[in-house]
């Protein structure tokens, strides 16, 4: 009976060898499934890699396509650079932009007069001196600030800090470049204190032993030990900070007053917060509904375009340099 049972239950040669030849057929087509599956998301990720770069620069080479028909068209580049009179509109047109570079230039120093300071104090303070649960309530509220649009940041500039700005400096005028100023470095707060605090975060706790084991205050270690050692992270959040402020539109469209008027001049202390500038963005933002296609108005505003996405794509490329820079030193 054990016999016959046994014999019964064998499964004959040729069928073994041909279930383990089928399993081995499954068994490479499913690695060769699993190999293609790889290498298409490889694939898919270089292709958005290499999309990235194709984008930014085909906008920029829209932009720069669309602006250079302004010199053909009798304004020269020394006009378009040297000069300061911005009036498009007016009987004998002229499209100088150096009042708005210089414009934009004292918005952005402003607002980091203002954001770099108090960004890297709330950075250390998150970072060295909160409790966890301080810390994670900090972050949310520096957070929501970031979520606030830029619109109702100029309302804020518009109708409470201007009227204060009259009252305490004796302002003929709210609207100017310190408003714009301190409304920016408010709205670059939010990056500076997040970078920032991820810099000193990144830093080894090693470091900070050793500073407590010499003896060294709170203060003293992240004077003397963290600072250094978070430069490079700490210097791009200030960098990131400018190129934020050089980049905001609608805040400084309705904080600055938008006139055409230099900020500087040789007269003690030539920068003045006070007056009302026009910036590249502003100017943009304002002008360009208005125009005709293909105008010189028009062309003028694409290379003002060109200028500002150079200027932001310097700064931004100065910054990696320098992190790399510090980076190769240590």
């Amino acid at each position: 009976m054990a016999s016959t049972a046994t014999s019964s239950l064998t499964v004959p040669a040729g069928s073994a060898r041909a279930a383990h030849r089928l399993a081995g057929v499954r068994g490479v087509w499913w690695r060769r499934f699993w190999l293609l599956r790889e290498w298409a998301m490889v694939g898919l990720i270089k292709l958005c890699g290499i999309s990235s770069i194709l984008f930014v620069t085909a906008i920029f080479l829209f932009i720069l396509c669309e602006g250079l028909p302004f010199l053909r068209m009798g304004h020269g580049i020394h006009e378009f650079f040297a000069t300061s009179d911005w009036y498009p509109t007016s009987q004998n047109p002229t499209f100088g932009i150096l009042s708005l570079m210089v414009g934009t230039g004292a918005v952005t120093i402003l607002a980091m007069l203002f954001a770099v300071p108090f960004g890297l104090a709330t950075a250390v303070l998150i970072s060295e001196f909160c409790s966890r649960r301080v810390r994670e309530t900090l972050k949310i509220v520096v957070e929501l600030l970031a979520a606030v649009p830029s619109v109702v940041w100029g309302f804020i500039g518009l109708k409470m800090l201007g009227p204060v700005i009259v009252r305490f400096t004796g302002a003929d005028t709210g609207v100017n470049a310190l408003n714009a100023g301190l409304i920016v470095g408010l709205m670059s707060v939010p990056i500076v204190v997040s970078i920032g605090e991820d810099a000193l975060r990144a830093v080894p706790d090693t470091f900070r032993e050793a500073a407590e084991a010499l003896g060294a205050t709170r203060w003293q270690m992240v004077r003397k030990v963290l600072f250094p050692a978070a430069r490079s992270g700490l210097l791009a959040a200030a960098l990131l900070g400018v190129g934020r402020a050089i980049g905001e539109t609608m805040a400084v469209l309705m904080c600055t007053g938008q006139s055409i008027a230099m900020p500087i001049d040789g007269a003690f202390p030539y920068l003045h917060p006070l007056s009302s500038v026009g910036t590249m963005t502003a100017t943009i933002a304002s002008e360009l509904g208005e125009v005709e296609a293909g105008g010189l108005h028009y062309r003028a505003l694409f290379l003002l375009g060109s200028v500002l996405f150079l200027m932001t794509f310097i700064v931004n490329l100065t910054a990696d340099l320098i992190v790399r820079g510090i980076r190769g030193k240590k």
